[in-house]
């Protein structure tokens, strides 16, 4: 699984919600950002993040919600994204909002 090498950090994340149905054939990439998120290393960046798997029955699309500690909220449509696109796209995020990871990122720099 390629979402097991995207390093993870829930520090300003508040909640996420992955909801999906399983017997569609679109619904690996959620499935796989909710096992990178679920991860130990994961979760140990921020042990009050609540994450949800909302598994329907439906053929609802699957969707990513995401609330950030600062009020924002992030929904990402899976269907047509693959994992690496929101493993990407939520760290960059993750980081923009996490203040002390922008200083470490400067001094690599």
């Amino acid at each position: 699984m390629a979402a097991g090498r995207t390093r993870v950090a829930l520090k300003t994340v508040k909640d996420v919600s992955v909801q999906f149905c399983p017997f569609q054939s679109n619904v690996r990439s959620a499935r796989e950002f909710l096992a990178a998120i679920g991860t130990k290393k994961a979760r140990q960046t921020n042990s009050n993040c609540r994450i949800v798997a909302d598994v329907k029955h439906d053929e609802t699309e699957p969707v990513i919600s995401i609330k950030f500690n600062d009020g924002e909220s992030l929904i990402m449509k899976a269907a047509n994204l693959t994992t690496k696109e929101m493993l990407s796209f939520f760290n960059e995020i993750c980081v923009a909002k996490d203040p002390r990871a922008q200083e470490t990122g400067s001094k690599k720099s």
